[in-house]
């Protein structure tokens, strides 16, 4: 089947048919294979996009821009304080009129409703780089990774993700898994699985019944067993310092350990992780917060550094599925 996504905003995996993800997949695969190889198309040349950051960013921004530039389009940056929108000016209004001077609009930020309201009024193609729910963007770089390391198809891999099961990522990999016929399992604390949010565990379940997926919550490290996949994610931002405590007691048994790594009894499985990471004690929070007794590493550094750590290939694939998504929604 023919798949035309031109004009498309990319704002959630569930909007999109496990057919569709197969396509930005493939034409990933086959813009980084052209890069390795020196070859640019630029087939966004003349087009221009903006990028809209609410929050800090360092993989989203340069793999925005890096892939932008790649295929011959031009770059506008605007982080918070160089913007209207919310301030001065409605986030709708700010819509209309960067859909009159840009191609393609990225936004990321906290609520999932202003990237769905730039996408209703801007008349182009807007791109989800990260809110509160959501990272799709993310999920396709990570399914592009496994395709690289895992030497089985996605619809036969397991994932385990380990620690705060409510955060982003957690369900912006039940969307992924649901869509494309895998095994998830949310591992993390029981306290926690009553705060997930209801409705997105049913249509998640709703799409697993068409594609064959399996998502499961559990606080059993029974699951680990037969993982092709442990993922974690950062216990704290900055600016959630008064959560540390609490989230250090009840995230610690999840942590990503040599021991967690050799209970899921595959000796090819591998370690991934969005990035940034705290594995040691050389950045100045995860620093002052065990002077202060908390140790919030989420993954051991002898995981992060060992040969089943796959995260900088990981990272480099957020440039390359980036580039799909632009190359396929605006080119």
């Amino acid at each position: 089947m023919a798949v035309n996504l031109k004009g498309r905003s990319f704002l959630t995996l569930m909007d999109f048919t496990p057919e569709e993800i197969r396509y930005m997949l493939d034409l990933a695969h086959d813009l980084k294979a052209k890069k390795r190889a020196g070859i640019h198309n630029e087939v966004l040349k003349g087009k221009n996009i903006v990028l809209l950051f609410e929050k800090t960013s360092t993989r989203t921004r340069c793999a925005f821009e890096v892939a932008a530039m790649d295929e011959g389009a031009g770059v506008t940056f605007l982080d918070s304080g160089s913007s209207q929108m919310g301030k001065k000016e409605t986030m709708e209004d700010t819509a209309k009129v960067l859909g009159r001077f840009y191609d393609g609009i990225e936004y990321r930020g906290f609520d999932q409703a202003v990237v769905e309201g730039l996408a209703k009024y801007a008349g182009v193609p807007v791109w989800n780089g990260l809110t509160d729910v959501d990272h799709p963007t993310q999920i396709l770089a990570d399914l592009l990774t496994i395709e690289e390391h895992v030497a089985k198809p996605l619809n036969r891999v397991k994932v385990v993700f380990s620690g705060d099961i409510r955060n982003n990522m957690s369900y912006a990999w039940m969307y992924g898994c649901a869509k494309m016929g895998m095994h998830y399992v949310a591992y993390g604390p029981a306290e926690l699985q009553d705060q997930l949010n209801k409705d997105v565990i049913a249509k998640v379940q709703e799409v697993a019944k068409e594609t064959g997926a399996v998502i499961e919550i559990s606080a059993d490290p029974a699951v680990l067993k037969g993982a092709d996949v442990i993922y974690a994610d950062v216990w704290a931002s900055m600016g959630e310092e008064a959560e540390i405590p609490e989230r250090v007691r009840m995230l610690t048994p999840f942590k990503v350990t040599e021991e967690m790594m050799a209970a899921t009894e595959n000796p090819d499985v591998i370690f991934m992780h969005c990035l940034p990471s705290f594995h040691d004690f050389e950045t100045t929070m995860a620093k002052t917060q065990k002077e202060a007794g908390y140790d919030i590493r989420e993954v051991t550094d002898e995981v992060f550094r060992s040969r089943h750590s796959v995260v900088f290939d990981e990272a480099e694939n957020r440039m390359h599925t980036i580039k799909a998504v632009m190359v396929a929604t605006m080119g």
